[in-house]
């Protein structure tokens, strides 16, 4: 953060003391027209940022009746920091040497004697070293901005390099899910429903039934969810549909294993939370599908004083659950998910040998972040 506004003041004033200095030093009080310009030249030192060119002039007739020259080197300096105009930085810079070596009222310019060359040159010299300290400040400050904009050129040149990347593996995953996964649902989808056809065993029919049923679901999704990566680099896309409260009757129903569902709740929760409780259950159901082989479910929505109270517990399994893939993402998800909108996942096993998921949410829904 930037201390200008609070320095630049104090400065001003400790220049213009400097200066009250200078004329205390080099002006006799018994000279009043003296004594006026030099005072005057002193606190012309304060506006010198607004008008540095106004200061300067304001400050020559010190140099040109007194010996107090202090306040005319300040605003040549800072006219000199301000300014880009060369010629006229050269012109002030004469014009403060000429006036510094003319004595008024009487002039002197005596040429004959070395001496007056030697003051000429000092002269200059003294002239010269607020221009030339005035030019290397304001390079100074040029090149601290241009830097300042090739580091935020860098940072955006890194934030579009990371973008073109993310938005090919995005694509690349796109092609992966298009060509391998959705080639396999399909052929899932398929023999599914030639073992439908073909079964005269009821039982195996309807679990072909409901396995052809979940595939095609599966291919609508990720058709979706391809269509969404592809679309990487573009506007958002939005993740349609959301599932709500209304969707969770269908996916107990659906979720190819025994479950009741218990629930009071109505759709007039916050979107994110019913998100959130649909997802819970969809994971729970699905962990009881791959882990519990027979196990039922009970589902238990409930609003509870001020906070929404999601149980799912199964029984134990009554056969051995197959050994099937798992990332075990799944609860470190709902967990994270949870906490965003300011609640809790809980679970562990019961004491019959199942197992029972938690979800506890505040009512009000304090959404932090959108989940899909």
């Amino acid at each position: 953060m930037s201390t200008r506004p609070l320095s630049a003041p104090l400065l001003d004033a400790a220049l213009v003391g400097i200066s009250l200095l200078d004329v205390w030093a080099h002006v006799d009080a018994s000279e009043p027209l003296r004594m006026a310009c030099a005072l005057a030249a002193s606190f012309a030192l304060l506006p010198r940022r607004r008008l540095p060119l106004l200061t300067f002039l304001l400050t020559l007739p010190s140099v040109l009746l007194s010996d107090a020259v202090f306040a005319a080197l300040a605003a040549l300096y800072t006219l000199a920091s301000l300014t880009r105009r060369r010629t006229l930085l050269a012109v002030c810079a004469v014009a403060f040497t000429l006036s510094d070596m003319t004595s008024l009222p009487s002039p002197d310019f005596d040429f004959s004697t070395p001496s007056t060359f030697v003051t000429l040159g000092y002269t200059a010299a003294t002239a010269a070293a607020p221009v030339f300290l005035g030019q290397l400040v304001q390079a100074r400050r040029d090149l601290s901005l241009r830097l300042a904009e090739i580091s935020r050129a860098r940072d955006h040149e890194r934030q579009l390099t990371a973008q073109t990347v993310l938005a090919k593996e995005r694509t690349a995953l796109a092609r992966e899910m298009h060509d391998v996964v959705s080639h396999q649902v399909s052929l899932i989808a398929v023999q599914a429903g030639v073992l439908q056809v073909g079964s005269r065993d009821a039982d195996v029919r309807q679990a072909a039934a409901t396995i052809r049923r979940l595939s095609v679901q599966t291919l609508d999704e990720l058709r979706h969810m391809v269509s969404v990566l592809r679309a990487s680099g573009g506007r958002p896309t939005e993740l349609i549909p959301q599932p709500s409260l209304a969707d969770i009757p269908q996916l107990v129903d659906n979720s190819g294993i025994e479950a009741e569902l218990h629930t009071d709740l109505s759709g007039s929760l916050p979107p994110p939370v019913q998100r959130a409780i649909y997802r819970t259950i969809q994971e729970a159901l699905t962990n009881v599908r791959k882990h519990a082989p027979g196990a039922k479910a009970t589902v238990r929505v409930r609003h509870e004083d001020t906070t929404l109270r999601v149980t799912v517990t199964n029984t134990a399994p009554t056969r051995p659950a197959l050994p099937l893939p798992s990332a075990h993402y799944g609860l470190v998800g709902l967990r994270q998910r949870a906490e965003l909108l300011g609640g809790t996942v809980t679970c562990g096993p019961t004491a019959d040998g199942g197992y029972q998921l938690c979800l506890e949410l505040p009512a009000d829904g304090g959404e932090q972040r959108v989940w899909p």
